[in-house]
């Protein structure tokens, strides 16, 4: 099966993405961007997101990715990473993008990861700061972290070098061009907006207006 159409597909027919070209939305990374990819919305279906998990567990078998435990980003990488896990039969954890202002102020909850090989699942990658963030915390409490699974990603070169540099290889189970080819098949953008879509993809930092 071609993950990488059906998981588009999916995307685009649960209407978890938003084409915004004339009123971009903002990125936490501050970019401006005339697309929307909400993830959030997979539980929901759950047909759908039968799909993701199903996608992300035979990425595991071809990449032959080994672990001993399973960690989701809060919050969107969450749901998914905890039903990996329990299909999987895997310990799970996830990362607060904050420690707790009270308790232990852990950042990471569920266990100990300590001398662990996490898998690291999230939602989406734009700049990959906030999942690098979480293999930066995991790694903080001693464990290793040498693989990042992602639903989507934009692509972006900047992603991809601080995924180098951190020494993370990232896995993503479909990209936004592959989500607009699909989009532009179905007919749900035309023509103009497809090329400003790609030309936004080729230089994101280029709509900060």
């Amino acid at each position: 099966m071609d993950y990488s159409q059906k998981i588009a597909q999916s995307l685009l027919s649960i209407n978890a993405v938003e084409f915004c070209v004339e009123n971009p939305v903002t990125f936490t990374s501050g970019i401006k961007a005339p697309v929307y990819v909400d993830n959030r919305k997979f539980p929901f279906w759950p047909k759908e997101w039968h799909l993701v998990v199903d996608a992300f567990r035979e990425k595991i078998k071809e990449e032959n990715l080994m672990f001993d435990a399973i960690a989701g980003i809060e919050t969107a990488g969450i749901p998914h990473s905890s039903a990996l896990a329990y299909i999987l039969q895997k310990p799970s954890v996830f990362v607060r993008k904050k420690p707790k202002e009270h308790g232990l102020k852990s950042k990471i909850e569920g266990g100990k990861v300590f001398g662990k090989h996490v898998l690291l699942i999230e939602d989406l990658v734009t700049t990959g700061g906030s999942s690098l963030a979480g293999v930066e915390a995991l790694r903080h409490e001693g464990a290793k972290v040498t693989d990042c699974l992602v639903i989507v990603t934009y692509g972006f070169p900047e992603s991809k070098e601080s995924f180098k540099k951190a020494e993370v290889r990232l896995h993503s189970l479909t990209s936004f061009p592959f989500i607009l080819q699909e989009a532009r098949k179905a007919d749900r953008i035309t023509v103009k907006e497809k090329d400003i879509i790609e030309q936004w993809l080729q230089n994101p930092y280029g709509r900060r207006d």
